[in-house]
C-alpha cells in the first residue's frame, strides 16, 4: 500500500511509503502482510525536524497501528493509533473498525477490540471510552471506569477528552478526520487524550485538557509531551466563511491567520486543523520541542485509515489509545 505523508513546507510534497499490502479501499486481508515483528520506515528529510514530522509504521499480530517516536520516548506509555488495517469487519467498515454505533456488527467490533488490545499488551477491560459530542467537557478517569464503552454502558455522556493517573487504565478516542491530542505530563505521571474537530480546535479543546489536567493532577505545561494524530490536512479540509471567521477572531496572533487559512474564492478556504492545534498547545505553555505533530493526513489515505470527508460519510472509526504502564 502507498501511504501519502505530508512534509511541514511552504509547498504540497509527500513521502510515499511502500509495503506489501492490499489496495482495495473497501476490503483487506490480513494474509498478504502478516507479520509478528515491527514494521518501522525512517525519513528524515533534510533541514526538517524528523520528531515534527512522523509517524511510525508498526504491524504486531496482523494488525498495522501507527505510534508517536516522541511518547515512546517517554517509556511511560503505551499507546497507538489504529488504521484500517488488521480486522474482521466488513464492506464499509473494512477492517478494523470500533465504532458500535454506524451499523456494523457488535461481534465483529467486539473481535477488533481484542485484537486492540493484544496489540497493547492490555486487557478489553482495561479500556475507557469517550462519548463525543464535539465539546471541550474533560472527564478524570478512574478503577471505577474500567470496560466502559466496550463491556459496560457509559454513565456519561457529552466528553471529548479523557484523562487519567491510574496505571493500566487505557484511554479510548475515535476519529475519522478530527484532530486526536495525546498529552503526558512526565513529571505526575498522568496522562490524557483529547478529540478536537472544528469546533475543539476553535474552543481550544488542547488548552482545556491541560487546565483539566492541572486541576486533577498537578500537571504544568512545561512538563507535558504532546503530540497531534492523524487526520484531515489543510489541502483537504475545505470550509466556508463562517468556519473561516471563527478561526479568524480566535486565533489573533501575528500571522496567525496566514498560517491557518488559504482563500480559496467564494467564500471558501483551506484550513489547517494540525497548525492551529499546535498553536493552542505552544500557547497554553506546551514547548514546540515536546510537540509531536503527525504527517499523515486521513483524507488523502483513505484506503489505509478512515475518512467521513472521503468516504461521504460510509465508515467505520479509528481509535487513539494510551495508557500508563
Amino acid at each position: 500500500m502507498t501511504i501519502k505523508r505530508k512534509l511541514f513546507n511552504d509547498k504540497t510534497s509527500y513521502n510515499i511509503d511502500n509495503i506489501n499490502m492490499p489496495q482495495d479501499k473497501d476490503s483487506f486481508s490480513t494474509d498478504e502482510y502478516s507479520s509478528n515483528s515491527p514494521v518501522t520506515d525512517d525519513y528524515s528529510p533534510d533541514g526538517l525536524n524528523k520528531n515534527m514530522l512522523r509517524m511510525k509504521r508498526n504491524i504486531s499480530k496482523d494488525i498495522e497501528y501507527l505510534t508517536f517516536p516522541l511518547l515512546e520516548e517517554t517509556h511511560l506509555v503505551r499507546h497507538l493509533f489504529s488504521t484500517r488495517l488488521g480486522g474482521v469487519s466488513k464492506g464499509i467498515f473494512s477492517s478494523m473498525n470500533l465504532s458500535y454505533t454506524r451499523g456494523d456488527d457488535k461481534e465483529a467490533v467486539d473481535e477488533n477490540y481484542r485484537r486492540i488490545a493484544g496489540a497493547l499488551g492490555c486487557e478489553v477491560t482495561d479500556i475507557v471510552c469517550s462519548d463525543q459530542t464535539h465539546t471541550t467537557n474533560v472527564r478524570v478517569v478512574d478503577e471505577k471506569d474500567r470496560g466502559k464503552g466496550v463491556l459496560y454502558p457509559k454513565d456519561y455522556t457529552d466528553v471529548d477528552g479523557l484523562i487519567t493517573n491510574v496505571r493500566g487504565i487505557v484511554l479510548a478516542t475515535f476519529y475519522a478526520d478530527c484532530v486526536p491530542l495525546f498529552f503526558i505530563d512526565t513529571k505526575n505521571k498522568a496522562i490524557g487524550l483529547s478529540h478536537s474537530g472544528w469546533r475543539g480546535t476553535v474552543n481550544r479543546m488542547g488548552a482545556a485538557t491541560l487546565e483539566a489536567m492541572n486541576e486533577a493532577f498537578g500537571t504544568m505545561p512545561e512538563d507535558v509531551c504532546a503530540a497531534i494524530g492523524p487526520s484531515i490536512c489543510r489541502d483537504c479540509y475545505e470550509v466556508s466563511e463562517d468556519v473561516a471567521e471563527a478561526f479568524r477572531q480566535e486565533f489573533k496572533g501575528l500571522g496567525q491567520e496566514k498560517e491557518l487559512l488559504v482563500d480559496k474564492g467564494f467564500g471558501k478556504y483551506y484550513l489547517d486543523l494540525w497548525r492551529a492545534n499546535q498553536i493552542v498547545l505552544e500557547e497554553a505553555g506546551v514547548s514546540p520541542d515536546k510537540i509531536q505533530v503527525t504527517d499523515i493526513c486521513t483524507c488523502c489515505n483513505p484506503s489505509y485509515l478512515f475518512s467521513h470527508r472521503a468516504s461521504q460519510g460510509k465508515r467505520g472509526n479509528l481509535g487513539a489509545f494510551m495508557g500508563l504502564v
